[in-house]
């Protein structure tokens, strides 16, 4: 056979191998593709560990980095998401808790201090303190103009204007509100002692109450449906985010606080297992479950990796 069939054979090859590949669901597997980039489809190379602040609780992703917030020393840290590297510790309010970025700014609430603090993403400059209508501010999320803020002893949420802080109004909603979610055009409200999660227009108005687990905290959208992490019972809630109708309660590890979706998946950190379950969105399917620090609470997804905040280690894990 001569040299020049032999390249043709080998590329007709490459291209059939290419081919059964994809039509074995590579293309469509339940793994991020992006994470092929940085070899994270390899078992051995899957966890990495950074030192974070004093009591790390919660994550928001600029896009470029990582901010870390550090419910233990009132901070949050800037780390760089491709390597962990810190680029800089800025002081916010007292015992922070979670952290939304609106494209140009952080914003992190401030449990202690009923506050909410606006950091420029660039450098961490301070760019305003606003107060809150409510009691021990919580979640937080960004609907693409104004901030939500969920006011955990205080049963309701307050709407500031992401340009200026400006106090746009104040929402009735369940008990112990904490995690903050939004599908694209409305808001949706974990409410820890109601056992149920509250969807709000962008006005503020209550499109329905929804019932969940026992003590619902962390919540996030798929693109389709709404996550919702039930600390008491160990399970998690998918809901249609258009109606509000039960897709499914899944099991997962003891004590899930914090819920993320990769794309693909979604990721809950149980703080009483050590552990992150992974599960299918499709279909809520257990895919994985992952040892990391201690007592893990937030996560949340950079484009390649999955980002656990490790309370009682002051690290943050990478999976």
């Amino acid at each position: 056979m001569s040299k020049a069939i032999r390249l043709a054979v080998s590329f007709c090859l490459v291209l059939i191998s290419t081919s059964a590949l994809a039509q074995s669901g590579v293309v469509d597997s339940t793994q991020n593709p992006n994470q092929l980039a940085v070899l994270h489809w390899y078992p051995a190379n899957a966890a990495t560990s950074f030192t974070a602040g004093k009591t790390p609780i919660a994550f928001a992703f600029d896009g470029a980095s990582m901010w870390v917030v550090n419910f233990g020393d009132n901070t949050v840290s800037k780390l760089r998401a491709n390597d962990g590297f810190v680029l800089g510790t800025f002081a916010v309010g007292t015992n922070p808790w979670a952290a939304a970025f609106d494209g140009a700014n952080i914003w992190v609430t401030n449990l202690g201090a009923a506050t909410v603090s606006k950091l420029r993403a660039s450098d961490g400059t301070v760019l305003g303190t606003f107060p809150v209508t409510g009691t021990f501010p919580a979640g937080v999320a960004f609907d693409g103009a104004n901030i939500w803020v969920a006011n955990s002893h205080g049963n309701d949420v307050t709407k500031l204007r992401a340009s200026d802080g400006a106090l746009l109004g104040t929402f009735t909603v369940g008990g112990n509100p904490l995690g903050v979610a939004i599908d694209g055009t409305n808001v949706w409200v974990t409410n820890f002692t109601d056992n149920t999660v509250t969807k709000l227009s962008p006005s503020g108005s209550v499109l329905g109450t929804f019932a969940v687990g026992k003590g619902p905290q962390g919540v996030a959208f798929d693109g389709a449906n709404i996550w919702v992490a039930n600390m008491t019972d160990s399970t998690v809630t998918k809901l249609q985010a258009s109606n509000g109708a039960l897709l499914g309660t899944f099991a997962v590890g003891a004590n899930p606080v914090g819920v993320a979706f990769d794309g693909a998946n979604i990721w809950v950190t149980n703080t009483g297992a050590n552990s992150v379950t992974k599960l299918s969105a499709a279909d809520g399917s257990l895919l994985g479950t992952f040892s990391v620090g201690g007592q893990p609470r937030g996560v949340a997804f950079d484009g390649t990796k999955i980002w656990v905040a490790n309370t009682d280690t002051n690290s943050a894990s990478t999976l």
